[in-house]
Order: C-alpha cells, then sequence, then structure tokens
C-alpha cells in the first residue's frame, strides 16, 4: 500500500484514468467491429459509410496515446482492404 500522501494520490488517480482508457479502448474496440459487421454483411457502400464514420474514433484514440499511431493505422489499412476487396 502507498505510504506517502502523493503515492497515495497517485493511486487514486491511477485508478480514474483507467477506468477512463478501458471506457476508451472499449469505444475503439466497437468502432472497428462496426466496420467488420458492415464488410461481412457484404454491402460495399454501407461498409464504406462505417468506415469513413469510424476512422476518426480511431485516430482520436491513437492521438490520445490509448493505442500507438501505428496500430491504429494498421486497423485502418486491414479494414481499408478488406472494403476495397468486397465486389
Amino acid at each position: 500500500m502507498a505510504n506517502t500522501a502523493q503515492a497515495r494520490k497517485r493511486a487514486r488517480q491511477s485508478v480514474k484514468v483507467n477506468a477512463h482508457n478501458a471506457a476508451l479502448r472499449s469505444t475503439l474496440r466497437t468502432a472497428i467491429k462496426k466496420v467488420i459487421k458492415a464488410i461481412q454483411a457484404g454491402d460495399k457502400a454501407a461498409a464504406a459509410a462505417s468506415y469513413q464514420e469510424n476512422v476518426s474514433v480511431i485516430d482520436r484514440i491513437a492521438d490520445k496515446k490509448i493505442i500507438h499511431k501505428n496500430k491504429a493505422a494498421r486497423h485502418k489499412s486491414r479494414l481499408a482492404a478488406a472494403i476495397k476487396a468486397l465486389a
């Protein structure tokens, strides 16, 4: 357990920040799943629209350093390639 006032405060803050970051990670995963679901439905136009809506979510979470920018780029690239591959 934290012994100093400073360490106790940091422990309290880390609980709050951890909960906030977990919520943002959940938002990211939901955004990715929405695009994947649209791709699996097979409608290229709907998938492209869903991709456009959710790219900003992915970028915003990467900007906050919840995930690395390269991981965000990798997700966007794979989703875009999957949409492009639709007939």
